[in-house]
């Protein structure tokens, strides 16, 4: 009989140069020993997203996987599962379309934005539907001394309207009392534009597409001007890993280093994932 444990028998297979891993040999559904989370712990903070195949977990089992890495965050506004509320559904087709075809972190308009997602496909469409992942770490370590000096220091607001706008989610009665309790409960939130990580002591860039609205300290011209310049750069291809997804896949993203980018061309064909969201610390 083999004395090897969950934690030896794990696989790491790196996707790409910069970002992106395939673990092996590991059922999430299972308990898992504390070194088996340390060994997939280890595996984020090096490869900032890791890729799970042919998982097969309840909701329940879901969130209880992802509490083994911090409590989880209730999303405001997203509809979630009965009975593990953690759960958010991402049900996305004609009648919802997409509203993550950008490029952003989840959730960076509260004070400590997540540490960590974990999306699980549940329906996909026949074709397309990929995720893109960008390593802020890489992006930030491209840019010239002399800017990342300039960006160092400042700070930057974020804001849940910018992708949840009134008009789209406070539809009807019900919909728009919650709308106006999410923005009630959830002011502008400020953070620095480059960001360290509390772990591996790495800066990137903190500043995304879905929530960024301007940085402070710069007239508006300036602040645009910067953040177009931002935005265009984490999207280059060299900091970038494609993922395309298998029916039972699981991603699992280090989101104070990563963004990442929903494509939206598969409609009218339908898309459903379950994402639980680990709450992090307030970035510095």
């Amino acid at each position: 009989m083999s004395n090897r444990t969950i934690a030896d028998r794990i696989t790491v297979t790196p996707l790409s140069p910069t970002i992106g891993a395939l673990i092996g040999n590991v059922d999430l559904a299972a308990e898992l020993d504390e070194r088996a989370i340390e060994r997939l712990t280890h595996a984020l903070l090096t490869h900032q997203v890791i890729f799970f195949e042919d998982q097969h977990l309840t909701s329940q089992q879901q969130r209880d996987f992802a509490k083994r890495f911090g409590k989880l965050h209730i999303h405001p506004l997203y509809p979630n599962v009965q009975g593990a509320e953690e759960i958010i559904i991402l049900d996305t087709h004609n009648d919802n379309p997409p509203d993550n075809d950008n490029w952003h972190t989840d959730v960076t308009f509260i004070e400590t934005p997540p540490m960590g997602a974990i999306l699980y496909a549940r329906e996909l469409p026949p074709v397309g539907g990929d995720t893109t992942w960008s390593s802020m770490t890489a992006a930030y370590e491209s840019l010239s001394p002399a800017f990342r000096a300039f960006l160092d220091g400042l700070y930057a607001e974020h804001d849940f309207e910018k992708s949840f706008p009134r008009e789209r989610y406070g539809t009807t009665p019900e919909d728009e009392k919650r709308w106006l309790k999410t923005r009630e409960t959830h002011k502008p939130m400020t953070h620095p534009v480059v960001r360290t990580h509390p772990v591996t002591g790495k800066k990137g860039l903190f500043v995304n597409e879905g929530f960024t609205t301007r940085i402070k300290d710069l007239s508006k011209t300036e602040s645009d001007a910067v953040l177009r310049l931002l935005f265009a750069h984490i999207a280059k291809p060299e900091f970038t890993i494609r993922w395309h997804w298998k029916q039972n896949a699981i991603a699992f993203s280090d989101n104070r280093c990563t963004q990442h980018y929903a494509l939206a061309d598969y409609l009218p064909h339908r898309r459903i994932m379950h994402r639980a969201t680990i709450i992090g610390d307030r970035p510095v």
